[in-house]
């Protein structure tokens, strides 16, 4: 199938960059364009595939942060068996969230104040437990090695979120060509038809919820490894929600590549922002509004609407059919 083999070439090329440079600031351009990369992509299987657009996808995010720390300081887990238990813990908070707003029929601008109303109340929770540190945060400490998953260099990131990230694109493209797929773009479409030829909504948008949920805690676990701190402000904040919705809108909703090229490409906005206007704080904010602003406007099928619709492309010589709708 096209898609897994575009993929296959994606990761393949990624995975050799740790080998043609050892520049810290390429590796490390690298491994936070891939973070990126999945929290778009995590978005998408919710908002892109589903319709269903959510304002506090940061609740998701911050419950894999906080699962991946407590997992390793409180319960004394490896950190490879925190991961998978951080993406559980936020799926099923993903599950909580969409079966009591689904239940009730909650959708568009409804579901997304909801999502931002839980992502606040869990803000306010953990600032308040013990257990999450409180407003002081947790901080993991340094013990470097693989085995620990605090690599001594940002290649060992690479790989690892690069694995994430595979595994975001491989549920993104077997929503593509799946019956599932096919069921959520319906309800996507039209709630009311898709139930008229026997989808039922409510369990389709749950399941997505789920998955997308899943891969947002990833995107925390990963976060909490790399820098090895995570507070309530920066697990629960809006920040990680807008860089999520941003990145898969400006690329190209319900598209394979459309979140990796949206993510990427106001990756290189904010670090030239940053550059140039570091002593601006919040600039970045401001151009991603800007930028989400004339994207609706003038291209409202991302830049994948453009026709560069696999990031690839350019590579084989020709066009490709990769992300039809």
């Amino acid at each position: 199938m096209k898609d897994f083999r575009n993929i296959a070439l994606f990761v393949l090329l990624v995975g050799m960059v740790p080998f043609l440079t050892d520049s810290g600031v390429m590796l490390n351009f690298v491994m936070t364009a891939l973070y990126a990369c999945l929290l778009s992509q995590a978005w998408n299987v919710l908002g892109g595939f589903g319709g269903q657009f959510s304002f506090g996808h940061a609740l998701f995010f911050g419950t894999g942060a906080y699962v991946q720390a407590i997992a390793q300081m409180q319960w004394g887990l490896s950190p490879w068996l925190a991961l998978p238990l951080a993406m559980a813990f936020a799926a099923g908070v993903g599950a909580f969230v969409g079966a009591a707003s689904f239940r009730y029929g909650l959708k568009g601008s409804y579901f997304a104040l909801v999502t931002l109303a839980f992502a606040e109340v869990f803000r306010i929770l953990a600032t308040s437990v013990p257990f999450t540190g409180a407003g002081v945060g947790l901080m993991l400490p340094l013990k470097e090695s693989a085995a620990n998953m605090q690599f001594g260099s940002r290649a060992g990131f690479i790989w690892l979120m690069l694995g994430l990230v595979t595994l975001a694109l491989c549920i993104t493209a077997w929503l593509r060509h799946s019956r599932f797929g096919a069921y959520l773009q319906a309800v996507r479409d039209n709630e009311d038809a898709a139930r008229a030829i026997g989808v039922n909504p409510f369990s389709v948008k749950l399941i997505a919820t789920v998955l997308s949920g899943s891969l947002m805690g990833a995107g925390g676990a990963f976060y909490v490894q790399v820098f090895q701190y995570i507070d309530p402000g920066i697990a629960f904040g809006s920040h990680t929600s807008v860089e999520a919705l941003v990145g898969a809108i400006v690329g190209g909703l319900g598209t394979l590549w459309g979140p990796m090229l949206g993510a990427v490409s106001l990756h290189i906005l904010a670090d030239l922002t940053r550059n140039l206007f570091g002593q601006l704080p919040g600039i970045n904010m401001v151009i991603y509004g800007v930028v989400l602003i004339v994207i609706v406007m003038f291209l409202p099928r991302g830049i994948s609407g453009l026709g560069l619709k696999n990031p690839l492309q350019f590579l084989r010589g020709s066009k490709t059919d990769g992300d039809k709708p």
